[in-house]
């Protein structure tokens, strides 16, 4: 009897056009956000093989390795100044570079730190007037591999096309981004996509 209504249900659902609708929008959305989990996945690791110079280096905060990235790549001199974006409103230089003394050559009027962001669009609006005041005319974006993608498309759509944006995907705490990972940062970049960029 219950299997009985219950084919009944369904044997009308599947004549309404909103059904068949519905049914094409989460098709839609499933296969979008498998391009994005795939996008994310095959994102370079460039931190390793890939040696980058630009005027200035954007570090964004949120994950282990990119805060030291960055001071790599002021300590080689591949860049000239190093912005550090999304710092917590307390944080000191010396907080997030303990071992500065061990950096030699590092002056610390080098090193901005924007305090005033909380996301990957605000470290992009808050960064450029930075960028302009010190005249670079090209950056280094330095993230972990798993929010590169997210991070370079809001910078570009962000920032003027006459400023060049290489990017340093580096190795957060794994070399592939978790699963889960991956599709909360896939679901971000979905809803990024309808505004952002």
């Amino acid at each position: 009897m219950l299997k009985s209504k219950f084919s009944l249900i369904a044997a009308k659902l599947v004549r309404q056009p909103l059904f068949w609708g519905a049914i094409l929008v989460i098709a839609a959305m499933a296969l979008r956000l498998a391009g994005e989990m795939r996008a994310i996945r095959t994102t370079p690791l460039s931190s390793w093989d890939k040696e980058v110079n630009a005027d200035c280096a954007v570090v964004l905060t949120g994950g282990p390795g990119r805060v030291r990235e960055g001071f790599d790549l002021l300590a080689d001199r591949h860049v000239k100044k190093l912005i550090i974006s999304g710092v917590h409103p307390d944080a000191r230089l010396r907080d997030l570079m303990p071992n500065w003394t061990f950096h030699h050559g590092l002056k610390e009027e080098d090193v901005v730190l924007e305090k005033r962001s909380e996301t990957t669009w605000g470290n992009a609006q808050q960064s450029l007037p930075i960028v302009e005041a010190l005249r670079c005319r090209d950056i280094v974006l330095v993230t972990s591999r798993a929010h590169m993608r997210r991070a370079f498309r809001t910078f570009r759509s962000a920032f003027p096309e006459s400023i060049l944006i290489q990017t340093q995907a580096v190795v957060g705490t794994r070399a592939q981004p978790a699963f889960l990972e991956t599709v909360v940062e896939a679901l971000k970049s979905m809803f990024y996509s309808l505004w952002a960029y």
